[in-house]
């Protein structure tokens, strides 16, 4: 299990990084075809309290990236929706790995 951690506009946080390995962890051991994770961690201004802290996911697995990103107030809500976006994803690619 390999993640990489990018901070575009961002403090590292050490916390953050748990957090996320701890979620990540989930797919590692359920899907033991995905070998890394890019993480990006970046702020943007936007117009709304409820957008601004935004989180990106790649997951290196056979076959075309699986990526997913969103915005929230804090980066643990953009952390848990983008993983479970992910999950979703993952669910179809071993689907597909299935009937083939």
């Amino acid at each position: 299990m390999t993640i990489n951690y990018e901070y575009h506009d961002v403090t590292a946080s050490e916390s953050l990084e748990q957090y996320a390995e701890e979620k990540l962890k989930m797919i590692f051991d359920h899907y033991d075809f995905v070998i890394r994770a890019d993480v990006f961690f970046k702020t943007e201004n936007t117009s709304s309290d409820d957008t601004g802290m935004k989180c990106g996911i790649r997951l290196s697995a056979p076959g075309p990236r699986l990526f997913a990103e969103s915005s929230h107030e804090n980066f643990h809500e953009a952390i848990s929706d983008t993983v479970s976006e992910l999950k979703r994803q993952l669910q179809k690619r071993k689907e597909k790995m299935k009937t083939h």
